[in-house]
């Protein structure tokens, strides 16, 4: 992968500009998506052409693979930007980017703990669904004679905190 990246910016620094479907090539990122980062201020505006076409600089590319890490990392790109943001005012950002994985281990602990109390209820449920066998009901009386009854939305994915609480 380095040897990858090494290349795609040797070949990068060989241009003055390129073109959004070139920048799309080269980073593996959709042209929509690089629009969208522009847009919600991940990336800087480009130059333009006469005709309206985006120039992109070789910066570009490095800036959409550290974007690309932190997703890899679990940033939601509201806190990445808010890093860029940071980084760009001369502030180190590292004492919040290791804030918010600390935040973000003590949500996934929580998670883990709450599914694993989800396991034990959800296998005592189904050693007596084994023990009761066809059940009558309207679809599945299995299902309908549950006894758990507990909101999962909350346990379906880790809530991103939000760069504005910062």
């Amino acid at each position: 992968m380095k040897a990858t990246n090494s290349l795609r910016r040797a070949e990068t620094e060989t241009r003055s500009a390129m073109k959004i479907g070139e920048v799309s090539k080269l980073s593996g990122i959709g042209i929509e998506a690089l629009r969208f980062y522009e847009r919600s201020g991940l990336l800087g505006r480009p130059a333009r052409t006469s005709s309206g076409y985006r120039l992109y600089d070789a910066r570009v590319i490095d800036r959409l693979a550290f974007i690309k890490q932190a997703q890899v990392l679990g940033f939601a790109l509201d806190e990445i930007k808010q890093i860029i943001a940071d980084a760009q005012a001369g502030k180190s950002p590292c004492a919040e980017v290791r804030e918010i994985v600390r935040h973000r281990l003590d949500e996934l602990d929580e998670r883990m703990k709450e599914m694993r109390r989800y396991r034990k209820e959800l296998a005592a449920t189904l050693a007596g669904w084994e023990e009761t066998g066809d059940a009558p009901g309207s679809i599945c009386g299995l299902i309908e004679g549950s006894n758990i009854k507990r909101d999962l939305s909350e346990t379906r994915g880790i809530k991103k905190r939000s760069a504005k609480k910062r």
